[in-house]
């Protein structure tokens, strides 16, 4: 949650909108349902650091974020999907390669 959340902020930031937490939560929510379909679908609390988690709780995020974002603006500019894709990729996924990096250091 907190990398969908982190997401909004930038985003909203970059392109000078006001962020407060109805800004935020407004940017967030479609990503949150997505993040949300995504978890259940992969069963993440299993294996919340497996890579394959990872990439399908992000796909979840990504497909039903974007869907319902587009549901609600009627439109979806296709750099905005590179850029959301992208940028929730490396959030969502960057942490959990980190954590099995660290994993494996240790073990």
């Amino acid at each position: 949650m907190f990398a969908v959340l982190v997401f909004a902020v930038v985003g909203r930031s970059s392109h000078a909108e006001m962020v407060d937490v109805f800004g935020v939560l407004g940017t967030a929510v479609p990503f949150l349902l997505g993040l949300l379909a995504g978890w259940l679908a992969a069963r993440a609390w299993r294996a919340p650091l497996r890579l394959p988690v990872g990439v399908a709780v992000w796909a979840g995020v990504v497909i039903v974020g974007l869907g319902v974002r587009a549901a609600f603006t009627h439109r979806l500019p296709l750099t905005f999907m590179l850029i959301a894709a992208t940028s929730l990729a490396l959030l969502l996924l960057g942490w959990r390669a980190m954590a099995r990096l660290v994993a494996r250091s240790r073990g």
